[in-house]
């Protein structure tokens, strides 16, 4: 008898204890985020709501994904080898069903969706999607925590590592083992999420599915289909328990200061991003870090301005870097997280990071760019420039060689400077080339013109959910030769190209292109990105990029700031040379300039005017002083060489 009671016990604790509903939130959230939960309600109410498609919605839907397919997207002969799959005859099979339907007759919209899903899927590409319409593309359903992995002795372990503001429980708390979802082991319950991810390699998927495990935008992601998940995990206090969650659903902001995507500009068709992965991140803002959401809302609104905000490391971009001085046990370093490379304004992001990185130490710096799901191409094209003495080449792109490709970049040759692709499109009637030549979207001139600002050695830190921009940063880091590179993860998530969406088409071509009922939506892959140097002409896409070095994270990396991992950062940094190259123009008298010039590690100094040699001089004692006549020159420019090797250059106006 005393045996039952003890089990009866035992069962009772681990019944699964209901916590924290919508009610709850709406009680406890901020009183300046409150307005974007103000909708909030559980996923069982929500999917009470869910719109209806039409027949000839879907009718409409399946051949415009056919055009944009088997017309646009630049990766189908790569992912047709890579996947063993055929996506086009799958809508063909899709269209063929649907035409066989009654016209009185209504289809289930959740399983239409379904198909359409699966087969954007199939291709492993998170730039190319089908986009749910209303309601589901304004909403988010969500868990009030987050779940995230470590290692242990080589073995993986999930734990929450943050729970949402007010969620009082007494035994689920950060720091928690999560064993158990819905009765499926965790190790388990990530992978089957993970293989309905769109990511191009086994680590992206994982990534992804780790990633969308507790957030999930409905714009791309169908609703959960369980109305509540079961957690089981092990208490601090070593105790093996369940918490029962129902799925919550709100209507996040939309990031301010980015770039419209279906707008006809410059920026628009530059591109390049993971939409799902920049949507978790800004619904991990607002439900883990509101501070930041709401210092860039005011500056949207200018109520205050950028300037203003720029004060030391307290950055003015809070939702795209954050910055910060790091004492390791091999020295002190500088470490800058990239967020995101989504803005609106290259010139203002590319400012922001070379302020931040000049009030940092400049004997190392670490870059972060871990969960970046990329943005606009030119920002992180343009930022490499500020970390290498060398010369950057952006990488080229290619369009896929179709009729349609052709029409697009003759339209629009000038207005959206797509005028190099257009010969080689052209000319593959005769030649059968598959692809276009390939041109590079950021120009070559705009990723070289700012040059070298940080002149110490650099640290680039990547994981699977890199995508897109990060990747296309990441892969021409390494190219260039900026670094040394450590990952998180084998490799990055391989996401090389430009993407465009179906509303942009439909502005640049309107007579292929029609309007997408209920705000549905598409995207494609449009120009795909091939890498340069060592790596010249192999795409970047399902490949990506492969680090120098392989971090595991731990536990204290996830609940005490990185920090096993920044120091695995700052070892690598203490083992490379560190140079240093600053001038100034002292004064101007009769006509010369006088020029002292610091240096640290250089051997050589080569001096230039508007690219025009001027001297070439040894350093001696890590300094020199030179005079120069002046001349009608803009800037001047100093290369540092060290056993004849470039390692420094600093750019000066004058």
């Amino acid at each position: 008898m005393l045996q039952s009671n003890k089990l009866k016990e035992k069962f009772d604790e681990r019944k699964p204890i209901k916590s924290f509903g919508s009610a709850e939130i709406a009680k406890s959230i901020r009183e300046d985020i409150k307005p974007q939960f103000a909708g909030i309600t559980d996923l069982r109410t929500f999917s009470e709501t869910a719109g209806k498609l039409s027949l000839a919605d879907m009718r409409l839907l399946v051949d415009q994904a056919l055009m944009l397919l088997e017309m646009f997207y630049a990766h189908m002969p790569l992912k047709r080898a890579m996947h063993a799959i055929d996506p086009i005859q799958r809508l063909k099979l899709l269209k063929y069903q649907l035409a066989q339907v009654p016209e009185e007759q209504t289809l289930s919209e959740i399983r239409f969706h379904s198909e359409m899903t699966k087969i954007f899927t199939s291709l492993r590409d998170l730039h190319t999607n089908y986009l749910l319409p209303a309601p589901f593309n304004e909403r988010t359903a969500f868990l009030p925590f987050l779940i995230e992995e470590y290692f242990k002795d080589g073995i993986r372990k999930y734990i929450v590592s943050k729970l949402i503001s007010g969620f009082d429980h007494p035994t689920f708390k950060v720091g928690v083992g999560v064993l158990y979802w819905n009765g499926v082991p965790i190790e388990r319950a990530v992978e089957i999420n993970a293989d309905r991810q769109a990511g191009s390699n086994l680590e992206a998927r994982h990534a992804q599915g780790l990633d969308n495990m507790t957030i999930r935008p409905m714009m791309i992601s169908l609703p959960p289909e369980e109305e509540w998940v079961v957690i089981g995990y092990r208490s601090l206090d070593g105790n093996e328990l369940e918490l029962k969650q129902d799925w919550l659903v709100f209507s996040p902001e939309h990031k301010a200061g980015s770039v419209d995507p279906n707008s006809s500009t410059k920026e628009a068709i530059a591109l390049g991003i993971d939409i799902k992965t920049d949507a978790i991140h800004q619904v991990k803002k607002v439900l883990f870090a509101p501070d930041a959401v709401i210092a860039e809302k005011k500056i949207a609104r200018a109520e205050i301005s950028r300037a203003a905000t720029a004060v030391g490391l307290e950055t003015s971009m809070p939702t795209v870097f954050r910055a910060r001085s790091v004492e390791t046990p091999s020295g002190t370093y500088g470490h800058i997280r990239i967020f995101t490379f989504n803005v609106d304004n290259d010139d203002e992001f590319v400012a922001e990071f070379i302020r931040l990185v000049e009030l940092l130490p400049q004997n190392g710096l670490i870059v972060d760019v871990r969960g970046n799901g990329g943005g606009l191409i030119y920002a992180s094209e343009r930022l490499l420039q500020v970390l290498t003495p060398h010369h950057i080449k952006p990488e080229p792109t290619q369009f896929i060689n179709t009729p349609l490709t052709y029409e697009l970049c003759r339209q629009h040759s000038q207005d959206l400077e797509l005028s190099p692709w257009v010969e080689s499109i052209k000319l593959a009637v005769e030649t059968g080339a598959i692809f276009s030549q390939g041109f590079s979207i950021t120009p070559e001139e705009a990723c070289n013109t700012t040059g070298q600002k940080y002149h110490g050695p650099v640290v680039l830190i990547t994981d699977a959910l890199c995508y897109s921009a990060t990747d296309i940063f990441a892969a021409g880091f390494q190219d260039n030769k900026v670094g040394a590179i450590l990952g998180t993860s084998l490799n990055t998530g391989a996401g090389g190209a430009n993407v465009w969406t179906h509303e942009l088409l439909r502005e640049l071509m309107p007579d292929l292109f029609a309007a997408l009922p209920n705000e549905a939506g598409m995207r494609v892959a449009i120009r795909r990105t091939l890498r340069v140097h060592e790596h010249e002409g192999m795409p970047l896409e399902d490949l990506g990029v492969v680090p120098d070095y392989k971090h595991n994270m731990t536990m204290d990396d996830l609940l005490k700031d990185n920090s096993d991992l920044i120091n695995h950062a700052a070892g690598i940094l203490a083992n490379m040379p560190v140079y240093k190259l600053s001038a100034n123009v002292n004064s101007i008298s009769e006509g010369t300039l006088i020029v002292n010039a610091v240096t640290e590690n250089i051997s050589r100094m080569d001096v230039f005017l508007d690219d025009r040699p001027q001297r070439s001089l040894n350093v001696v004692d890590n300094s020199a002083q030179f005079e120069l006549p002046q001349q009608d020159a803009s800037f001047m420019e100093l290369r540092g060489f060290k056993d004849n090797h470039l390692v420094a250059v600093q750019k000066i106006k004058i």
